[in-house]
């Protein structure tokens, strides 16, 4: 599956007292990217719970900080599959300007949006994704 790029402006409200973005929103800025990703395969997130029953959550985030972006910067950020199995998706993700500024490993969870334990993840979305298990 070829890589997903999602450009990201960051905003004033992105940075810190240093003028640089704050660490944590480099998470938002891939969790957007993720979103987007889900939405170019033809997957709304509330369509998720209302077609399939499930959400995705993330589990784990493994994450290095690189070199700093600060305002007003157009970033890059980047949607990979990097594996996947019944009900997880693992994504390498980076967030890049003219060089990548951070890189993740981020893998989420399919689980039942009442119980919040792990499921299958639907056919449907795995066959559109090209996940394979």
């Amino acid at each position: 599956m070829s890589e997903f790029v999602w450009p990201v402006r960051v905003y004033y409200e992105d940075t810190d007292s240093g003028g640089v973005v704050y660490y944590a929103n480099y998470l938002k800025f891939m969790e957007r990217a993720r979103t987007e990703f889900l939405r170019v395969h033809g997957f709304e997130q509330t369509d998720l719970v209302r077609d399939h029953g499930v959400i995705f959550v993330v589990r784990d985030v493994h994450i290095s900080y690189l070199r700093p972006a600060v305002f007003n910067d157009l970033l890059n950020v980047t949607v990979s599959v990097h594996a996947a199995g019944r009900s997880w998706i693992e994504f390498a993700q980076t967030v890049a300007r003219d060089e990548i500024l951070s890189r993740a490993q981020v893998k989420i969870v399919c689980v039942n949006h009442l119980s919040f334990k792990p499921v299958e993840i639907p056919e449907i979305i795995r066959n559109k994704m090209e996940l394979s298990s």
